[in-house]
């Protein structure tokens, strides 16, 4: 279960709904959470403990992505989920460069702005793919990498529709093919922000 601890203001909480993130759980069933925001990338990175695996693009503009103990494949589905809620999707891109590193790498200094960190050491690098499928996860539509989902609903990439016609689109499918009756809201906030294609 989530159990990641928020420190603000000197005191420390449990955050217990991951769905007011961007989220979404790996193949093995890992859960991978990231800032929609820079208050929530602030939020989450002060959640870090020392082993949790973060993942970053290595251009500004990308939710800060936390995942606890993952293993090959974990590791390979949140880069690309990183990517894919990246501003290398709004610039229709196909790949990005993830940058991987530990929470006791973490440092933040007063300077900083809110939801920047600087990273200490090395860092690993994974190419990522941006594309990823629409899937039920615990009862929600997410968007998630294409192996992470179990039944493929839609599949998106970086296009040109906005997040509205992308959103109208999506909904005839799960409607029209599937018959899964789904909120225009429930699709907005699964998605990346907009240029899309839907296939």
């Amino acid at each position: 279960m989530f159990n990641f601890l928020a420190r603000t203001n000197g005191n420390t909480k449990k955050i217990s709904d991951y769905e007011r993130y961007r989220w979404f759980f790996t193949s093995s069933g890992k859960l991978v959470i990231g800032g929609k925001n820079a208050e929530q990338n602030e939020e989450i990175m002060k959640s870090v403990e020392n082993k949790d695996v973060v993942m970053h693009t290595s251009t500004p503009g990308s939710p800060f992505c936390i995942i606890k103990k993952p293993g090959k494949k974990d590791l390979e589905e949140t880069a690309i989920f990183t990517a894919c809620f990246s501003h290398e999707w709004k610039k229709g891109k196909r790949t990005a460069y993830i940058h991987v590193f530990k929470g006791d790498q973490v440092i933040k200094k007063k300077h900083m702005k809110t939801g920047t960190f600087g990273i200490m050491g090395s860092v690993d690098t994974k190419k990522a793919e941006l594309k990823l499928a629409l899937d039920i996860q615990k009862g929600k539509l997410r968007a998630v990498p294409f192996s992470a989902a179990k039944k493929k609903l839609v599949l998106i990439t970086p296009g040109k529709l906005d997040k509205i016609e992308a959103t109208s689109k999506i909904m005839k499918i799960l409607k029209d093919k599937y018959h899964y009756p789904v909120s225009k809201e429930e699709v907005m906030m699964a998605i990346p922000s907009g240029n899309i294609n839907v296939k």
